[in-house]
Order: structure tokens, then sequence, then C-alpha cells
């Protein structure tokens, strides 16, 4: 752990001195490139960055860009990576020969971290840093040493995960073989069936360092146990291998015990992204999801096999295109090299759904000793409580004395008033309170909505467990969704309101909590709309009582937005 610490803070000390300054050509990206879902997150991400390089805390000299996946069909990160290189192209020509690209996908809509929504992934603030840091600002930094030891190509990875490694003092990582090269990290079987696993080949007899340069025989996406061992992915001796602790986080296993290789970002020459670029233009439209992972890294090898091309148990929405452009995509892959940077002395964290970041940020995790979060971070906030092994976070908030934070739980862009109270394992997000108690498992977040022209607010309440990805297709199954660990059709009922298709917004085949307009849009934030969306929570919990006067009105104001 202390070896990973030391190196992490190197690379922290080293972003932190390329900020606000013009790069040297050669020592920085060329390109930094985000994905967004549309046009509308594309705008929102180009006026944070714009804000961030007027305030210098980003390396200057380089071309930062966002770019959204086109309308219509979702096309997954695959595609929005296909459609990214043609935007490279449309706006540089053949000069992008020489760039090279970091381009990390953010686009979607952060439905398991949803305080991450309207910002997006990628601007996720973390407690750290002065002022603090999100994670664009620390995907660069912990990418700061790549750019020197890479040939031209694309670096490809996504907004919500951190990796840490350590290497020897006269190594570093480098990205400069022909193909695809991806990073390796030594986890459980477990953790394995969740992410992508190596097959590599056989090692040499020399014993395992921090750092080894390896090839692939063949790439698992997702696998059963049972088909790490029967590909021969599984890995029996040496000190490297992981276990994971809930939510993705790793730690060393005794030696001799089983672990597996598993992915995280990965590389691609010049070459090999113009062949993607080609194949693209060559497709009239794509109408299905792509994933960057389990299509593209899947045909890579000399052991890889179309069998994967059938297989859609890990796809969220078959399509009758997708088979055949899985097939197009191995058969355009099909004997590309694919490269493996092992780091033995890694981890690979997680940071996209609320389980995971109220672990990462409050817990006694590995992640906090190693990158140094902090409890408080750029707030103005009287000491926090902790028990033996949580804290509170708070992060850009300022909050009065006269308040309670309990431990295990994130206040982030907020203000605190006298008498407000957190229970634990809270999420409160860019909100003003006062005078309020808000219940244990809470998530409350307050948003700027523009509804017929006008600037107005609404706060979203949920449980940090609800699964707002969920969804049912008719109004007859929306018993089957769960509102703070309720029937949402018995809390409908407790608030007064007709499970009708008025009350959803979006596609009335997809109805789900996410789409459920349950909450008042106000002209103001102040807390008094924020207590009284509050009692959404309060009358299904535990000493609930109806309110069926409120719960009108927050009906008759939410359908009026």
């Amino acid at each position: 752990m202390e070896t990973l610490r030391e190196a992490t803070l190197r690379k922290l000390r080293r972003f932190s001195e390329l900020r606000g300054k013009p790069v040297a050509a050669g020592e920085f990206w060329d390109v930094v490139a985000i994905t967004a879902a549309d046009e509308k997150q594309e705008l929102a991400y180009k006026q944070q960055l714009s804000e961030k390089l007027r305030r210098k805390e980003l390396p200057l000299g380089v071309q930062y860009h966002v770019f959204p996946d086109p309308a219509g069909t979702k096309i997954g990160n695959g595609g929005s990576t296909l459609c990214s290189l043609q935007c490279l192209e449309s706006l540089y020509g053949d000069e992008w020969n020489s760039f090279k690209v970091l381009l990390i996908h953010s686009g979607g809509y952060s439905q398991r971290l949803p305080n991450a929504s309207a910002l997006g992934k990628i601007f996720t603030a973390l407690p750290l840093g002065e002022p603090i840091y999100q994670m664009l600002e620390l995907k660069l930094a912990m990418y700061v040493d790549f750019p020197s030891h890479m040939k031209p190509g694309v670096l490809v990875t996504c907004a919500d995960d951190i990796e840490l490694y350590s290497v020897g003092d006269c190594q570093y990582i480098a990205f400069d073989q022909p193909g695809f090269t991806a990073l390796a990290h030594p986890s459980s079987l477990a953790v394995g069936t969740t992410h992508g696993v190596f097959v590599l080949h056989s090692a040499s007899s020399l014993q395992h360092g921090d750092l080894e340069y390896r090839q692939c025989h063949r790439f698992l996406h997702k696998p059963t146990i049972e088909n790490m061992h029967q590909f021969n992915a599984v890995q029996r001796q040496g000190s490297f291998a992981q276990q994971d602790f809930p939510g993705g986080d790793t730690a060393c296993l005794p030696l001799h015990t089983e672990y597996v290789y598993t992915d995280s970002l990965f590389y691609m020459d010049h070459k090999s992204a113009k062949k993607l670029l080609d194949f693209y233009k060559s497709v009239d439209q794509l109408n299905c999801e792509i994933d960057a992972y389990g299509d593209f890294l899947q045909a890579l090898g000399p052991g890889a096999t179309a069998e994967y091309t059938r297989n859609t148990s890990h796809v969220t929405k078959e399509d009758s295109q997708l088979l055949d452009m899985r097939q197009k995509i191995f058969h355009l892959l099909k004997g590309t090299p694919l490269n493996v940077v092992v780091l033995n002395n890694s981890r690979f964290y997680h940071i996209g759904t609320t389980q995971e970041y109220l672990l990462h940020f409050t817990s006694d995790s590995t992640l906090r000793s190693e990158l140094g979060l902090q409890s408080i971070a750029f707030s103005v906030s009287p000491s926090v409580p902790e028990s033996s092994n949580e804290t509170a976070c708070i992060i850009h908030s300022i909050l009065d004395s006269g308040c309670c934070v309990a431990p295990g739980s994130v206040v982030e862009y907020s203000r605190l008033g006298p008498e407000v109270s957190i229970g634990e394992n809270c999420i409160v997000s860019s909100s003003v309170l006062a005078n309020t108690a808000v219940p244990a498992y809470s998530f409350v977040c307050s948003l700027s909505v523009r509804t017929n022209g006008l600037l107005e607010y609404s706060t979203m309440v949920f449980s940090v467990q609800d699964n707002l990805k969920g969804s049912v297709k008719t109004l007859e199954d929306i018993k089957a969704l769960q509102f703070f660990g309720v029937c949402f059709l018995s809390c409908l009922d407790i608030w007064n309101l007709k499970a009708t298709e008025k009350l959803f917004s979006g596609s009335k085949r997809n109805l789900s909590l996410w789409t459920a307009r349950i909450f008042p849009v106000c002209p103001s934030l102040i807390s008094k709309e924020v207590r009284l969306v509050l009692l959404l929570l309060c009358s299904v919990g535990p000493s609930a009582r109806k309110h069926p006067r409120i719960c009108a009105l927050l009906y008759s104001q939410t359908l009026c937005s």
C-alpha cells in the first residue's frame, strides 16, 4: 500500500506542476476528448471545460473536445468510440495521424449515481485538492506519465473508474506496440465475472515484477468461473493475486491462491484506430449498442473465435443488427495483436454507484489512504463525526456549526444551516437545507431546470438503495418498482397520486422511478421546498403518515412543469 501511495502522490505532484501552464510538445496529450450522450450534455460539458481552462485548472496548449453521440438509438461506448474517431478526422484531417489522444467515455445519465447525472460522471467531485479535483483532473494526473512513452494512437478509458499502480524506479508503461495494448490487474475470480479477463501466453521463467509485458491469447468478457478455468485464464502462483472488497476494491491474496488478470483501460495504435474508422464510414447507420471492451477486445489475439458474437447475456438491449455488427467487427479485427501490460502492484476502483461512492469516500477504504482522500475538502465545516470505521465526507460545502452529519454520509456542493440533521449513509448534493432532518439512507439532490424559458429548481429524493434503472412496460406492472423499499404503487396511494401515463415522462413503454414526475418545480432553491419534498420519504418510512394535501400540491406543480 505504501508504494502505491508514494507513486500516486508523485503523479499528483507532477500534474499539479502542469496545471495552468502551456505544455511542451510530447509532454502531454495532444487531444483530450470526452464523449457525451447528446447535444445538451455536450453543451454542459463544454461549459465546464471552459471554466476549468479559465481558472487554469487544466494544462494549457491541449485540445479539449466533447463529442456527442448522434441522435437516435443508443450506440454504447463502442459506438461512441467510432463516432469520436470520425469527429477527430473531421476536425483535423490527416493531422490526427500524429496525435496522442485520450478518449474518456462519460456519456450517459448516471442513474446508478444520480448526483453525477447533471454534471456528468467525469465531473464528479472528489474529496481531494484545493480547489477540489474532479474525476477529469484525477484521470489526467494518474495518466500523466503515459504520453511521453506512447506512439500516436488513442487511449480509451471510462469516467467512473480509478487505476492506481506502482512500477520500479527505472520502469515505465509504454504504449508503443502495433495493435491494441491493455492494462491488466490481478483480481479474484469473483471480480473477474464482472470484468474482462485476459488469457495470457505462458510467462517466462523470470520471477514476477511490478511490471510485465505479455501477449494475450484471447480475451474473455465477464466470463463465468467455469470458463476462466476452461480457457486457462486462472493463475495459481506468485504473491500478486488480489481479492475484492465491496465496491470493486482489491487487496493482496495469500501465496498460491487462484486469481485472474482483469482489464481497465486500453490503447490502440493509429493503424488500428484508422481501420475502425474506415469500417464506421462504411456502415450506413449504427442502430445497436456496441461495447468497446466486449466487442473490440474479444476479437483480438490468436485464440479469438466468433462464438462471443452470439452471446447476448450481458447485452442491455438485444437488436436485430447486433449480431451482424459483431461479426463484422470480429472479422475486421481478427488477427490484430492484444498486448498486455501486467501491473502486479496495482488496484482498480469503480465509483459508479451510490454504494461504491459512499464506501470509498466515507469508509475505512484503502482508496482513502492510497489517494489521500479527505473528510473535509475545500469546505467551511465543523469537524465531522467518526465511528470505528466510518466518517462523514464534506466536499465544496458550507456547514453551520449547529448542523450534524452522521458518519457514512457525503455532502457536496451544499449549504446546511442550523438544526440540520443528516442521517447515516446519505448523499446530499447541491442543496440548501435549514431546520431539516434527512432520514438515513436518503439521496437528496437539487437541480436547476429551464421550464418555458424560466429558470426554476427541483429537488429529487430517493433511497441510496433504489434501482433507478429498473423499468416496467405497463402501468399494471409498476407495483414491481420500489421507492425507499416500498412498493411504488403503494407510495402513489399514500401520496394521493394516480398511476396514469401522464405521471411518467419519456417513453410510455419504459416506466421507472427515473421518469416518474413526482417532484415539484419551484421558483427558488430554498429549504421550504426541500422539506416539502422530504415529506415524500417520511410518508413511506417507518413512522409513515399520509400527507394528501401536500402530495396533491406536489402532483399539480409537477404536471405544470
